[in-house]
């Protein structure tokens, strides 16, 4: 029943060692992404010209 405690104790500061480690990367801008932003439109355009094109073709023209 000890190890349990020990285990859980365990567990309780790492999930806070890593709990800080993210406030301070988010802090420090780590997640901060200002170029993704402005090209996005540029990118869209492309993947639904691409969805487009790769599309089947219409199932009442291949039917005998």
């Amino acid at each position: 029943m000890g190890v349990i405690y020990v285990l859980l104790t365990i567990s309780i500061i790492v999930a806070i060692i890593f709990f800080i480690a993210f406030i301070l990367s988010v802090r420090n801008g780590q997640y901060d992404d200002i170029y993704t932003p402005s090209i996005r439109i540029l990118f869209e355009d492309e993947l639904v010209k691409e969805s487009k094109e790769k599309s089947p073709v219409s199932t009442k023209n291949n039917q005998s």
